[in-house]
């Protein structure tokens, strides 16, 4: 983004009378992607540029074009009119990356390179050390919240101990910096790795039922299937943008990315009877009823899961969870999304509305008139 503001790519530029700021020509950004090695050819840039668009980096200035076109459209990112969603996982992203740039950057750093056990560490640093400098810089108030950032850091996969056999706590334990911010990042590797589209199919989405006895120890998930099976899936937080699965570490799996985490089977049959059109449910005099359900999320999700498109139903809903409490039921069509209308949209897309708007969440639903 700095880069194109640099290049003059993004600029305030005046369409039908009217002017937008802070904008880029699609087809002039596939053209410099090309240019200036960051995509091989048309064909990889338009992905790329998608895959910004799913993740909610650059939209459509009117968000009249859910996909990326390369032609003479406008196109803008969120961070330069203010609707990119600064989540709580995004926030301890940005934080961590600020206190990283601080410390690699002073001179007599705390971050050394440190051996135990023969094995030496990059960027390391003891709980203790890190704490005593986050108060001595005004970073934190006291020890306690210093603790309490670090803890953050270490479960957004940030920070880790060398060994990953401990949380962060205010002692002589080696830690060190698990990602290298500095690292210069090609877009291309967005391509390589999972596809979002997994995002409502995995064990970190909303949409897997909520879990089912929460007590402390307990870590699974029971997602009930159409025919009444029971699967385990991994319990993680709904917050969290890193998957426990395939990872032995109990705080996290890997840096985060712009990326979702594998894909876990579930629900993979639809509960309709029948598929159903938008144009049937929108049809004057058709046996179907708008609903409006405002659901508050608990720690867990919202305990409902989505499927299909165009329109998309609700697959499942947990009897005890926050959407059964306002009266989601299966079957029902997903007419909006806070505000936004969705028939149109095919699930994934919904999912990432979801995921990146308010825990009090609200839907309005097309429900078939018994």
């Amino acid at each position: 983004r700095l880069r194109l503001h640099d290049g003059k790519l993004i600029k305030d530029r005046r369409y039908h009378l009217r002017t937008y700021p802070n904008c880029f020509v699609a087809k002039e950004l596939t053209d410099w992607l090309i240019d200036h090695k960051e995509a091989p050819d048309r064909e990889t840039g338009i992905r790329l540029m998608q895959k910004l668009m799913d993740h909610y980096i650059i939209h459509h200035v009117c968000d009249e074009h859910s996909d990326y076109k390369d032609a003479k459209l406008l196109y803008r990112f969120r961070k330069d009119d203010g609707t990119f969603p600064l989540s709580k996982d995004v926030k301890v992203f940005m934080r961590g990356q600020s206190l990283y740039e601080k410390l690699v950057s002073v001179e007599e750093s705390i971050l050394k390179v440190r051996e135990e056990n023969s094995v030496k560490y990059q960027r390391t640093f003891l709980g203790c050390e890190m704490i005593d400098w986050l108060v001595q810089e005004g970073e934190v108030e006291n020890r306690q919240e210093a603790v309490e950032l670090g803890r953050a850091l270490l479960e957004h996969g940030i920070i880790q101990h060398v060994s990953n056999r401990h949380h962060f706590f205010d002692s002589d334990i080696l830690y060190h910096f698990w990602i290298n911010f500095r690292r210069r990042r090609r877009l291309t590797e967005l391509l390589n790795e999972n596809s979002s589209r997994a995002l409502s199919e995995s064990p970190d989405s909303p949409f897997c039922l909520r879990k089912l006895n929460p007590e402390p120890g307990n870590t699974s998930f029971l997602s009930v299937q159409t025919n009444k099976e029971i699967k385990i899936v991994s319990a993680v937080r709904r917050s969290s943008i890193t998957s426990l699965s395939g990872n032995s570490n109990p705080y996290f799996s890997a840096a985060p990315t712009l990326v979702f985490p594998p894909v876990a089977e579930c629900n993979p049959k639809s509960v309709l009877k029948r598929p159903v059109t938008n144009e049937e449910l929108l049809s004057p005099g058709a046996p179907y009823v708008k609903k409006t359900l405002t659901i508050v999320g608990d720690a867990v999700g919202w305990g409902f899961v989505v499927r299909g498109g165009r329109p998309c139903h609700i697959q499942a809903v947990d009897p005890g969870g926050p959407a059964a409490a306002a009266g989601m039921k299966v079957c029902q069509f997903v007419f909006s999304v806070n505000g936004v209308y969705v028939l149109h949209l095919d699930y994934q897309t919904i999912s990432s509305l979801i995921m990146t708007g308010p825990r009090t969440l609200v839907m309005e639903v097309m429900e078939a008139i018994e």
